[in-house]
């Protein structure tokens, strides 16, 4: 995962110290920048709530970093050494869901802090959801312990563990561990000399979660860098995460979003000068002649080694929490490596006679075809309720993966196989609801600007189509007159060929046209049935009996005979990006 824990070796005699990430998510208020800093030993330069708004308003408004220090706990191998928790302390605000999202991508550990007299809010469920996509493991913090009266605390303590527990059954964080502190008791206007509660047993408990997760300093370098600022005779410092691969002093690294390359001139890791520095560590990088108003946060990366899409295509799951149906032709706010942009969707699944085979992992396989969907299919969705009447096995199955092609309306700059997120932020920020649609892999991006010309022709997305129409009356044994298929303006002649099948189970091909309002003629290669001839000759005599002005006398053996008139079915199946249109029967 991008972002676990590092272990930097500056030198070969200096003890080895070990990297992890630890996000600090929660509802607004619930006291996280006050836990952050309660934990910390050493500020980063992005720690502790830097942006003069986010002062005045007491509000995290962008990721802040600080870092705790402590020797290295035995289950992390051998020591000497030293292990150093990067706090990341991500905002709370609803509108600032996108700087979370940003935040979780390179999150080892989250603490999910919950204001202990208020319990779960919206956005710890969204906290929660975002965890459940990007973390592997997470502590509960119960914060502001000190609110509770002395004499009931330890029993209001322990009845929000056991809802907490309650909440977390069904998600994979079941059985974490939950503590309990007050970061700054008093609240924000207490002097700094107030000793905050519990946090020591909480450095325990982060110290015992604490995991060597894996590292890969190969393939190309990526990093999010969080802020930019310059130092007088210097130049401008990078700080941030990599993501993945490494660098060293003297690389060339490239702002993609700026198409601009720069040299490494220098690199610190928590005001500690290095040499190098790989996947999951906290870095400042060093260039010259570069203006930092350019890049408040973004990527930089390998030359060359990220693309810049219009469209892609993924794979993807609706969270359970999200209300409504996701809907083909839908807008959501797509969060993709670090940039959110808005993007329109259309949802396929496997064709039916695979919906039960094992779900393709990091590829996509442009030699399949696949059935389009007006909606993501779940239980009880339309789609799916329709694909049940449809099913000849009648069990109506769910496929076991389903992809959407999305469109951006601006380019997105992004690794490849990222992760990818779609959400509903413009819904009301004080509405009890998750926003958070859809997550899912990145597989296929489209740099190309005229992707529509010259990328979706390969994706073979189906669409079946079915029309109804009736015999009108029978020419001869061989063939009968059609109508209600077409409208009057249809050109029948690119359904000339076409199979058909008539509800009284024959099968016909369309000839061509017959007159000028819709009619057609169909050949039935090996005959009409004795009754179908009978059933279409009682009903044309009908007819032209009420032509004659019968209509008033048109007795009620008739009116059941002309309620059974036959039918023309024609199927077929039509591909969305085909640009010819063509119709294709199987």
């Amino acid at each position: 995962m991008a972002g676990s824990a590092a272990v930097a070796a500056p030198g070969p005699s200096a003890p080895r110290r070990l990297n992890v990430n630890v996000g600090v998510l929660g509802h607004i208020d619930s006291g996280k920048t006050a836990l952050a800093r309660a934990l910390s030993t050493t500020g980063s330069t992005a720690a502790f709530d830097r942006a003069p708004q986010s002062r005045a308003r007491g509000i995290t408004l962008d990721l802040g970093f600080s870092c705790l220090r402590a020797p290295l706990p035995p289950h992390l191998g051998p020591g000497p050494g030293e292990l150093q928790l990067t706090l990341v302390d991500c905002p709370g605000h609803a509108s600032l869901i996108r700087t979370i999202i940003g935040g979780a991508q390179i999150i080892d550990l989250m603490m999910l802090v919950i204001d202990v007299t208020k319990g779960m809010q919206t956005q710890s469920a969204e906290c929660l959801v975002i965890g459940q996509i990007a973390c592997q493991k997470m502590v509960v913090v119960l914060n502001k312990i000190d609110l509770l009266p002395e004499g009931k605390r330890q029993a209001a303590i322990e009845k929000m563990t056991k809802k907490m527990q309650k909440t977390l059954e069904n998600t994979k964080f079941q059985g974490c561990p939950i503590a309990a502190v007050a970061a700054k008791p008093g609240g924000p206007e207490a002097p700094e000399t107030v000793n905050p509660l519990g946090v020591s047993e909480l450095i325990e408990v982060l110290k015992s979660q604490a995991y060597l997760p894996t590292r890969d300093p190969t393939g190309p370098f990526l990093m999010a860098i969080d802020h930019c600022f310059s130092i007088k005779g210097q130049g401008t410092v990078m700080t941030g995460t990599v993501l993945s691969g490494s660098v060293n002093l003297g690389d060339n690294v490239e702002i993609p979003a700026l198409k601009v390359t720069k040299k490494v001139k220098s690199m610190q890791m928590f005001h500690t000068p290095v040499t190098y520095a790989m996947q999951g560590d906290r870095v400042g990088v060093c260039v010259t002649q570069f203006d930092p108003k350019l890049l408040e946060r973004g990527l930089i990366c390998t030359p060359e080694s990220l693309q810049t899409i219009h469209a892609a295509v993924i794979s993807l799951k609706k969270i359970q929490y999200f209300r409504g149906a996701l809907q083909t032709k839908a807008k959501f706010h797509i969060t993709v490596g670090h940039e959110t942009v808005m993007g329109r969707v259309m949802f396929f699944s496997p064709a039916p006679a695979d919906f039960s085979k094992e779900p393709l992992e990091n590829a996509f396989d442009f030699e399949k075809e696949y059935l389009y969907q007006e909606e993501y299919l779940s239980k009880g969705s339309k789609s799916s309720e329709e694909n049940k009447e449809n099913d000849q096995t009648g069990e109506g199955q769910l496929p076991r993966q389903q992809w959407a092609l999305l469109e951006f309306e601006k380019p997105v700059t992004c690794p490849k196989l990222c992760l990818v997120i779609g959400s509903k932020l413009d819904t009301d920020i004080h509405a009890n609801t998750c926003r958070l649609a859809f997550h899912g892999v990145l597989l296929q991006g489209m740099e190309d600007k005229n992707y529509v010309e010259t990328f979706l022709p390969k994706l073979k997305v189906y669409k079946l189509k079915h029309k109804e129409g009736q015999v009108e009356r029978v020419l001869d044994d061989y063939s009968v007159i059609g109508r209600s298929l077409f409208k009057k303006e249809t050109n029948i002649q690119i359904f000339v060929g076409l199979k058909v099948k008539l509800s009284t189970g024959e099968d016909g091909v369309i000839e061509g046209g017959f007159g000028q309002s819709g009619k057609f003629k169909i050949r039935i290669p090996n005959g009409l049935k004795p009754d179908t001839k009978v059933l279409l000759t009682v009903t044309s005599k009908k007819k032209s009996k009420a032509g004659k002005g019968d209509t008033a006398k048109e007795d009620e053996s008739s009116k059941v005979d002309s309620a059974q008139p036959v039918t023309i079915n024609l199927l077929f199946k039509r591909y969305v990006f085909d640009t010819q249109k063509k119709m294709i029967q199987s």
